[in-house]
């Protein structure tokens, strides 16, 4: 059985048209479907309004689908028990790209790190304060930043701090919607480093949304592609990813420049694929 399965799920907003009452639906997703096994990181690429951040937000929970199922361990997350619903936010956590609104400024990253531990786990304050010092320090952090505010943290450190809080359950899956894309390349080249590292320590599984054909290579075992709400190709490799003839895909695709000047060229002439 698969870790996640989405299932034919489709979703519409409704926006009213300027001087009329006449509702106006706009679909998001269409009839989308896909499985992530355990240990795998699924790359959900797609454009600005292809309906990525949607569907994650069905995936967490947060915004229900209008027709289809998100089976998660097997369970119908919308259509679980209250005991079910809670070991489901238990066993699935997110990373979201704007690393400052995702955290309470007035809260220190000892607290933010705690608050899962605090909701979850029995433990006494000393074993709660061990346990954030263990996070931080597996992020790359220290125990010298307890004490510290948001805003006294970078952020690529405050990202940091937010992966520490997913992981602090040992979740079975973290869907990370865009979490290095606000980030410089040294930087985010290290959360990515960093973001694989854990998955290999604790078995993780991702979905690893994103419009960075790049950044999903870094990290992805699968790829999705999106565009305008539908799922428009699954590939089993970087190689499949890359021989695609899809318009969509090659778009992508031609948009990563190589790194060196001469491949550029050789890019721009249709020498190098």
């Amino acid at each position: 059985m698969s870790l996640l399965q989405v299932k034919e799920v489709t979703h519409s907003y409704n926006a009213k048209k300027l001087f009329t009452w006449k509702d106006q639906s706009k679909k998001a997703l269409i009839d989308v479907s896909f499985s992530i096994e355990e240990g795998t990181c699924l790359g959900l690429l797609g454009t600005s309004g292809a309906g990525k951040s949607t569907l994650g937000k069905v995936i967490l929970g947060i915004q229900r689908p209008q027709h289809g199922r998100v089976l998660f361990q097997g369970y119908d997350i919308y259509h679980a028990s209250k005991m079910i619903q809670r070991k489901i936010r238990r066993d699935l956590q997110v990373v979201f790209q704007d690393s400052y609104s995702s955290v309470n400024p007035r809260m220190t990253a000892e607290r933010i790190i705690s608050e899962p531990l605090q909701n979850y786990e029995n433990l006494t304050l000393s074993e709660q304060k061990r346990t954030v010092i263990s996070l931080l320090e597996r992020v790359g952090l220290s125990e010298k930043d307890l004490k510290k505010y948001p805003h006294q943290f970078s952020g690529g450190q405050l990202q940091r701090v937010n992966i520490a809080r997913a992981i602090a359950l040992k979740p079975k899956l973290i869907v990370l919607d865009e979490s290095v894309s606000s980030l410089d390349m040294v930087t985010q080249s290290l959360i990515l480093q960093l973001l694989r590292e854990l998955k290999d320590d604790f078995g993780l599984s991702y979905l690893f949304i994103t419009h960075d054909i790049k950044a999903a290579f870094s990290i992805s075992d699968t790829f999705g592609v999106l565009e305008k709400g539908e799922l428009i190709g699954l590939y089993d490799s970087k190689d499949q990813l890359f021989a695609s003839k899809h318009p969509v895909v090659e778009r992508m695709r031609d948009s990563v420049l190589a790194e060196h000047p001469r491949l550029r060229t050789l890019r721009a002439r249709g020498n190098l694929v």
